[in-house]
C-alpha cells in the first residue's frame, strides 16, 4: 500500500516536473519572441528616425532652391522694368536732340576738344601713370575696354572744368601737380589691378598699368599717387536747392557780427564745375565726384578776392584758403609765401556754352540712377544665381545620402532561428515617403 501510494507520488512529480519544463520552454520561447520583436521594433524606429533626419535635410535644401529661385526671378523682373524705364526716358531725350540737334553736336565738339587739348597738355608727361592712363582712354578703343581702365575714370585734372584761368592756376598750385595727375579709381579693386609685385615685394613691370604702358611703347618713371573713391570720407550735408551741379550747401564763413568777411567768394570744392555723368552715382553708395574727390582734396578751402580779404578772414580759416592775386594758406597756420608759380598741370576751363535746359538734366540724371540702380540688381542677381548654384549641389548631395540609406536598409534582415523578418526598407517605403527632383 505505501509502496503503491510512493509510485504515485512519483508519477505525479515526474509529470509536474515535464509540466515545468514546457512552461519553461514557452516562457523561453515567448520571452525571445518578444527580445526579438522588441529589438526588430527599436531597429525599425531608429531607420524610421535616420531616415526622418535625412529627409528634413533634403527638404530644407529643396527650400533654400525655391527661394534663390523666387529671388532670380523676381530680380530679372526687376530687371526688364528698369530697361524698359530706361529706354523711355532715352526716347524723351531723343526728342530733346531732334528739337535741337545742334546742343548734342557742341556739347561732343566740345568733349573732343577738351580731350586733345588734355592729351596735348599732358604730352611732357608721357612716362607718368596719368599720361598712360589718358592715352588709353582716349585713343585706344580696346584698351579702354580693359578691366583694369574701364575701373578709372581718369586723373584728377581731367574730372572737373574751371571758368576762370587765374582760379584754375591757384587751385592747380594749391593741389600740386602730384595730385594733379593722380589717377581716381572706383573700386579698391581697380587700384589692386593698377600694379602687381613679385616674390620679393617689386614692382612687376609687366603686368596691370606698367604692362600696358609697355604694349603702347610708355615706361613708367618713379611713384604716382591713386585715389580710390570707395574708401574716402564723403560729405554728409545738404546740397544747393535746385543747382544743377548740385553743389555742396556749406554755411558760409561769418564774422562774429553775422556778416560774410569782404572778399569772399566760395569754397574751393564748389567752383569746379563737373560733367554731368559724373555728378550722381559714381559710387556704388550713390555719390558724385564732388561730394567724394574733390571734397577730399578741397574740404573747405575758401576763395578770396585778394591776400588782404584773406588775411584779414584768418580766424575763420579752417583748412585752407586762396586769393585771385595769389594769396595761398596751405592749411590753419601754414603760409605759402612768394611769387606764384605756373602750375604744370592746370584743371581745364569751362566752354563757356549754354547749358541744357534743367528738364533735360533731369532726364539725364535720372537716366544715371536708373542705370545706377540696374548695376546693383545685376549684381543682387549674380549672387542669388551664386547661391542658387550652391544651393542646388548641396541638395544633390542630401538626395544622394538619403538614397543610398535606403537601399543598404532595404537588405532583408535573417532572426536567430533563420525565420525571415519585414526589413527596414519595408518599414521606410511602407511609412516614409520622399520626393526628388
Amino acid at each position: 500500500m505505501c509502496h503503491s501510494h510512493s509510485q504515485a507520488i512519483n508519477a505525479s512529480a515526474a509529470q509536474n516536473s515535464l509540466a515545468l519544463v514546457l512552461v519553461d520552454e514557452d516562457e523561453c520561447a515567448i520571452t525571445e519572441r518578444r527580445e526579438l520583436e522588441n529589438g526588430t521594433l527599436s531597429q525599425k524606429e531608429s531607420v524610421v528616425d535616420a531616415s526622418k533626419k535625412l529627409q528634413d535635410a533634403l527638404k530644407q535644401e529643396g527650400l533654400k532652391i525655391k527661394k534663390h529661385e523666387d529671388n532670380i526671378n523676381f530680380l530679372k523682373r526687376q530687371e526688364n522694368l528698369i530697361n524698359d524705364t530706361i529706354l523711355d526716358l532715352q526716347v524723351t531725350l531723343g526728342k530733346y536732340h531732334s528739337s535741337d540737334g545742334l546742343m548734342a553736336e557742341r556739347d561732343n565738339l566740345s568733349k573732343t576738344k577738351s580731350d586733345v587739348e588734355m592729351i596735348q597738355h599732358n604730352l611732357k608727361h608721357t612716362n607718368s601713370a596719368a599720361g598712360i592712363v589718358c592715352q588709353l582712354k582716349t585713343h585706344h578703343t580696346q584698351g579702354s575696354q580693359l578691366p583694369l581702365i574701364k575701373g578709372v575714370l581718369g586723373i584728377v585734372a581731367s574730372l572737373g572744368k574751371i571758368d576762370d584761368d587765374t582760379l584754375s592756376r591757384h587751385l592747380s598750385e594749391y593741389l600740386g601737380t602730384n595730385k594733379m595727375l593722380a589717377i581716381v579709381c572706383k573700386t579698391l579693386d581697380s587700384v589692386k589691378a593698377i600694379e602687381s609685385y613679385d616674390k620679393e615685394g617689386l614692382v612687376n613691370k609687366y603686368a596691370g598699368i606698367h604692362g600696358l604702358g609697355t604694349s603702347i611703347g610708355r615706361t613708367i618713371d618713379g611713384r604716382f599717387l591713386v585715389i580710390c573713391l570707395e574708401y574716402l570720407c564723403p560729405y554728409v550735408g545738404d546740397f544747393i536747392t535746385d543747382d544743377p551741379q548740385r553743389r555742396l550747401d556749406i554755411p558760409k564763413p561769418r564774422l562774429p557780427n553775422g556778416e560774410i568777411p569782404h572778399g569772399f567768394i566760395d569754397y574751393a570744392v564748389n567752383m569746379i564745375n563737373i560733367d554731368r555723368e559724373n555728378l550722381f552715382n559714381v559710387t556704388h553708395d550713390g555719390h558724385g565726384l564732388r561730394e567724394t574727390l574733390f571734397y577730399h582734396l578741397f574740404s573747405h578751402v575758401q576763395v578770396y578776392q585778394t591776400r588782404e580779404d584773406m588775411m584779414r578772414a584768418v580766424p575763420l580759416i579752417r583748412n585752407g584758403a586762396l586769393s585771385l592775386d595769389g594769396g595761398m594758406i596751405m592749411n590753419k597756420g601754414d603760409y605759402a609765401l612768394g611769387d606764384v608759380e605756373e602750375a604744370d598741370v592746370k584743371f581745364l576751363k569751362s566752354s563757356g556754352q549754354s547749358h541744357p535746359t534743367a528738364e533735360y538734366c533731369a532726364i539725364e540724371d535720372q537716366i544715371k540712377k536708373t542705370e545706377w540702380e540696374k548695376e546693383h540688381i545685376s549684381d543682387d542677381l549674380q549672387r542669388e544665381q551664386v547661391l542658387l548654384k550652391k544651393a542646388k549641389a548641396t541638395f544633390d548631395v542630401k538626395k544622394q545620402e538619403l538614397l543610398q540609406f535606403l537601399a543598404q536598409s532595404s537588405n532583408p534582415v535573417q532572426s536567430p532561428a533563420g525565420r525571415d523578418r519585414m526589413s527596414p526598407g519595408d518599414w521606410i517605403k511602407s511609412e516614409v515617403k520622399f520626393e526628388t527632383s
